[in-house]
């Protein structure tokens, strides 16, 4: 409908030419909707002290942040059955953190950022076990 505001995913938008409105973040900046601004907002957010790095990226701190960000996420257990099923979904994860992003800035996605990559790898070895073993190193 015409004079309406609508949302959708950044690839969609990108992909079709939608126009978009710049928004004014924390820091007072009017900022565009792109790959750079969502990963400053995911690069400035407080994983650290977030439970399970369940976190909202809404008004993220960083001059350059986009105010309304989301991510995805997967889910595993700390404790795996199967050490070396549990390893091998950990290379292929690693593999995606390190091999992914340029496939996902090709399809208008947004990489993790480093900052967080080595964070949550450094929670993988510090917590996901089977038989009270560490998986990953």
């Amino acid at each position: 409908m015409n004079g309406s505001v609508g949302y959708v995913e950044y690839a969609y938008a990108v992909q079709n030419r939608l126009p978009y409105a710049k928004l004014q973040n924390r820091a007072g900046n009017f900022v565009d909707p792109t790959a750079r601004s969502f990963q400053a907002a995911a690069a400035n957010a407080d994983w650290e002290n977030a439970p399970g790095y369940y976190v909202v990226l809404v008004d993220q701190p960083g001059a350059d942040s986009w105010p309304i960000t989301g991510a995805s996420f997967i889910l595993i257990y700390k404790q795996q059955a199967n050490g070396a099923q549990a390893k091998h979904m950990l290379d292929f994860f690693d593999w995606c953190f390190k091999h992914g992003a340029d496939m996902a800035e090709e399809l208008d996605y947004v990489p993790i950022p480093p900052n967080v990559v080595e964070l949550v790898e450094s929670t993988w070895s510090a917590q996901v076990k089977a038989g009270g073993s560490q998986v990953w190193q």
